[in-house]
């Protein structure tokens, strides 16, 4: 396996609310996420840090010989206990109420794949050199898309379209997507990315550069750049992984 993430403030925000973790276990399995942070006043930060924070020590110490049925419970328990930390510190720290944040995650074992997944922030994996989304983003527009009241098009140019419908931090109850992979097909590569990128470049894009020539930091940093080319109109994350082996494809 090869991996490497990147976080990057952008060309408009003043700080990053973004955080990102990639880690693996003494079995060889991987854990990578990405939370975007809100609520200004650096709550976003704080939010964001407290999701990572928790999964990437919950996950060396608990993550072990787990089926993928105690996977995804393990995924569930997770989001629940970060959703708990961050109303906790909302009620000791009274001035970063209305903090919250996106999640995207993915778990990656010798013979499953998983993500997770709570606002838009979004997971990919590259199967037969296509790139494709695997997660759903929690969107207003994405509701309209879905209910046939907006077409994709105007989704894009829609002016809610950030507008969240789902996330950590804004409600006391949080369910969590989960998308299984199978392993038995030719998934290469896993990228998950913050809005700060899919909102700038489309997924023909992102997979131009990831096909291109490069080590996975070239591309990562290119990625980055891009985005920034386009107005670098919020925080912008990436993490990606590159599998030695070969392995899934995704269903919801």
């Amino acid at each position: 396996m090869k991996s490497f993430y990147l976080t990057d403030t952008g060309m408009v925000r003043d700080h990053n609310e973004d955080s990102v973790i990639i880690v693996n276990n003494s079995e060889d399995n991987y854990l990578m996420a990405i939370a975007d942070g809100m609520g200004g006043h650096s709550a976003g930060e704080v939010a964001s840090s407290i999701a990572i924070s928790y999964l990437g020590k919950h996950f060396k110490e608990t993550f072990l010989n787990m089926s993928k049925v105690d996977a995804v419970n393990w995924m569930r328990d997770a989001v629940y206990e970060i959703n708990n930390l961050i109303f906790q510190h909302e009620k000791d720290h009274p001035e970063s109420k209305g903090m919250g944040t996106t999640l995207v995650m993915a778990l990656l074992t010798k013979d499953y794949l998983l993500f997770g997944n709570v606002g838009d922030s979004s997971g990919f994996v590259m199967k037969d050199a296509k790139l494709h989304k695997v997660t759903y983003d929690h969107t207003l527009v994405n509701l309209l898309v879905s209910a046939g009241e907006l077409t994709k098009e105007e989704a894009n140019v829609h002016p809610k379209k950030n507008v969240l419908m789902k996330a950590l931090g804004a409600s006391t109850e949080v369910e969590v997507d989960i998308f299984d992979c199978d392993m038995d097909m030719d998934i290469t590569e896993i990228l998950l990315a913050s809005d700060g990128l899919t909102n700038m470049l489309d997924k023909e894009q992102i997979e131009k550069v990831l096909l291109g020539e490069g080590t996975i930091d070239d591309k990562c940093l290119k990625l980055i750049q891009k985005a920034n080319n386009r107005g670098g109109t919020d925080n912008i994350s990436v993490a990606y992984l590159v599998r030695s082996e070969e392995g899934g494809n995704c269903d919801n």
